[in-house]
């Protein structure tokens, strides 16, 4: 492919579709299988991205806010959608656009049977989230009996899964509070089922709960960072390929003596002669200030070099002392080639802020 004129964010389904199997073939056959399609499903494309998980089978989607179900119904998406932090002002549009809630307080169960009652719904499927230890959300195992009697007031919904979210699936160091976490949504699940009328779905997993955990995947998985390229595990990014790859162009090449300085603040000084480019992206499209100052890296002409000076809003500077390059030579900020989960340690943050962090203002090419 030419390289870009501009900032541009690539979308590589083939990638999406190689993580995707590879996620599936760690699961058992007849384990469903969750898309996380959250945040523009994580900074990439949303309507793309679960276009093609739709295409190869996937049983769910889950979403953070109702809005983002909204978006995807309003694009075709038949797949069961889960909303995972509705809120009770949503309730109505939620309801009209066959969207499943995750329900994780007595306020807003009640919140929500009254909206359902209001729209004439019976059995309106719902999913009741419970905390093992994330505290974050969730009814804890003491809410069982009021969880129970609250659902009994009313027809107007049915229990259609229970779940929690691990806290530390990734640190293995952390094995025993995961095991822990394990036991007490089995103890929770156990109490509830036998108090239902009927047998709830079950689900914990995430990416790296699949990895390291698969005996606990009871009915369903949930997987969202795998999916795109990265698992919190090096050897398993190696298996997987980034969806999402980042490039921009240079735009001026300068070439600065000792002593010069470079962008806001004189952010950076110069020892000797330098070389820099200035590139068309910063902070407001996604790559902060904590990137400036040597924390960020990117890649030209397949050499790392460094982010130099403060990042601007809308331009960054690099170092490429050395590199034989021109104006309009490609840039690589992250994905093939340049992890973001490299690129995110240097500033110390995690992939996860980095790819959901890129602005919508930056073009996104979805190769097919």
């Amino acid at each position: 492919m030419a390289d870009p004129q501009e900032t541009v964010l690539e979308i590589d389904l083939q990638a999406l579709e190689h993580n995707y199997r590879y996620l599936r073939a760690r699961i058992h056959p007849k384990t469903n299988f969750l898309a996380v399609v959250k945040a523009f499903a994580y900074g990439s494309d949303t309507l793309a991205i679960a276009r093609k998980l739709e295409t190869l089978g996937v049983d769910y989607f889950a979403v953070a806010y109702t809005r983002e179900g909204v978006v995807l119904r309003d694009h075709g998406i038949k797949t069961p959608i889960l909303v995972l932090h509705p809120q009770p002002v949503n309730f109505p549009q939620l309801i009209a656009r066959c969207l499943e809630p995750s329900i994780y307080s007595i306020g807003i169960l009640k919140a929500f049977q009254k909206a359902a009652q209001a729209a004439g719904q019976t059995d309106y499927p719902v999913h009741l989230k419970f905390n093992t230890g994330l505290n974050r959300l969730g009814f804890r195992e003491n809410d069982i009996e009021r969880v129970i009697r609250q659902c009994e007031e009313s027809n107007s919904i049915k229990v259609l899964s229970l779940f929690s979210h691990l806290a530390a699936s990734d640190d293995l160091h952390e094995s025993q509070f995961t095991k822990a976490q394990i036991e007490s949504f089995s103890a929770i699940t156990k109490a509830l089922s036998e108090r239902l009328p009927h047998k709830p779905f079950l689900h914990l997993l995430n990416t790296s709960g699949v990895l390291n955990f698969p005996e606990a995947q009871y009915d369903m998985v949930r997987c969202g960072i795998g999916l795109y390229g990265y698992s919190n595990n090096p050897n398993v990014d190696a298996e997987l390929k980034p969806v999402a790859t980042l490039k921009t162009v240079i735009s001026q090449i300068h070439e600065i003596g000792p002593g010069e300085s470079v962008g806001y603040n004189r952010g950076y000084k110069a020892l000797d002669k330098r070389t820099i480019a200035t590139l068309p992206i910063g902070h407001a499209d996604g790559i902060g200030r904590i990137y400036g100052n040597a924390s960020g890296i990117v890649k030209v002409k397949g050499r790392q070099v460094p982010i130099i000076g403060n990042v601007c809003m809308d331009m960054l500077m690099i170092d490429i002392t050395g590199i034989s390059c021109n104006e309009g030579d490609e840039v690589i900020l992250f994905g093939k080639g340049h992890s973001a989960e490299e690129v995110a340690a240097g500033a110390k943050t995690i992939s996860y802020e980095l790819l959901t962090g890129i602005s919508q203002r930056v073009q996104r090419n979805i190769l097919s």
